[in-house]
């Protein structure tokens, strides 16, 4: 390191000519200049930390967001003295020569929208400790954001409605499907997401409506439902007003309709001699199980997931039966459940021999042994 000695030019006192560092880089404070100033003078010009006079913050009253530049920002704020402590800290700027710094922030509240915020700092520069206190205040404005005040509003920009071909929805799907639009919109919102929430959801006669604060977010629980459910889903637009630039602003209306039957539901499919079938999946292409032969049984694609065909019953139809006896691999003696007489049935190969009860379906199929609820 070199050492050779000049004098400042502020107050003429001797300092070194030059001062290189370790790694030949010359000093940060005047890097241009042949000579730099003595620890006296630096230090009269020096200022450790660089604080506003004050802090002025925009926070939602509802949801506790902070309007940053053209914005609000969620921050996950338990209270106002949290989101005072995090607006200091970004408005702070720390010398660059001072190393080793550190602070705390001792904050107090004065009244209900100002927090005034003690900030002490310490650190070293030019092998001297240096130390300073500040007070700034935050003047805390409580505002509506703009997604709360749209959701005040019951602004909505697309419509969700779920609908059943030949049927009305059961109660467990339209809670599934709730869930389902919950979940999407939680996660569109972990995202950053602020435009994404449910304006109104409603049960009607035939299913469910929901108000959606997108149409992104519309088709997005469509298509989902759709996935979970199968079925099909159409949409059209309605032109509702027009933009400042005179563009069109239409809303969607997203119309999802799920399949005719379930899992659980018994069908007769029409020219079919191989006996009925058990749902077991309506996503894509009905799927299901035969319950003479236990066989898989797949709509072809030209049917879908509606194939012509009766509903018989369902899983919640059925009874236990007695088993009298097993006579053969595709046969089996059973007591009809109303009647109690004995009666020689088919035995799917999901029967189990060993029963001495089986779960039944009497239709005007006649009656048919079901598989067990987790087959």
């Amino acid at each position: 390191m070199t050492d050779s000695r000049g004098f400042c030019p502020r107050c003429g006192d001797p300092v070194p000519e030059r001062r290189e560092l370790e790694d030949g880089a010359v000093d940060p404070l005047r890097p241009g200049a042949e000579v730099e100033l003595c620890d006296g003078c630096y230090f009269d010009d020096f200022e450790f930390i660089d604080a506003p006079d004050r802090i002025d913050v925009r926070v939602c009253a509802q949801c506790g967001a902070v309007h940053r530049g053209r914005r609000w920002v969620d921050v996950g704020a338990d209270d106002y003295t949290d989101i005072a402590i995090e607006e200091v800290s970004d408005a702070l700027a720390v010398h660059v020569d001072v190393d080793d710094v550190t602070w705390q922030v001792e904050p107090e509240e004065v009244g209900l929208n100002t927090v005034r915020m003690h900030c002490y700092f310490t650190g070293v520069v030019r092998d001297t400790p240096v130390e300073e206190q500040v007070m700034i205040p935050v003047k805390i404005a409580r505002q509506t954001c703009t997604r709360c005040g749209r959701i005040a509003g019951d602004y909505y920009a697309s419509i969700v409605q779920i609908r059943a071909q030949g049927r009305t929805p059961t109660t467990e799907e339209l809670d599934r499907a709730k869930v389902i639009s919950e979940r999407i919109v939680a996660d569109m919102e972990a995202t950053g997401d602020r435009n994404a929430f449910i304006t109104e959801t409603t049960e009607t006669d035939d299913g469910l409506n929901m108000r959606v604060s997108t149409n992104k977010i519309g088709k997005k629980i469509a298509n989902k439902m759709v996935e979970e459910f199968g079925g099909t889903v159409t949409d059209a637009e309605t032109l509702v007003t027009e933009d400042e630039d005179g563009n069109g602003v239409y809303r969607v209306t997203f119309a999802v309709r799920l399949p005719p039957y379930v899992p659980g539901d018994v069908i007769d499919l029409e020219d079919d001699d191989d006996g009925p079938v058990m749902v077991t999946s309506a996503r894509g292409n009905l799927k299901g199980i035969r319950l003479r032969t236990g066989e898989r049984y797949e709509a072809s694609y030209e049917d879908g997931n509606d194939p012509p065909a009766r509903k018989l019953g369902d899983r919640e139809d059925a009874l236990e039966a007695t088993v009298v006896t097993v006579e053969d691999d595709h046969s089996i003696q059973v007591l009809d459940p109303e009647t109690y007489q004995a009666k020689t049935i088919a035995r799917p190969e999901y029967a189990d021999p060993e029963a001495d009860t089986v779960p039944v379906l009497k239709s005007r199929a006649g009656l048919h042994i079901l598989p067990e609820a987790d087959a």
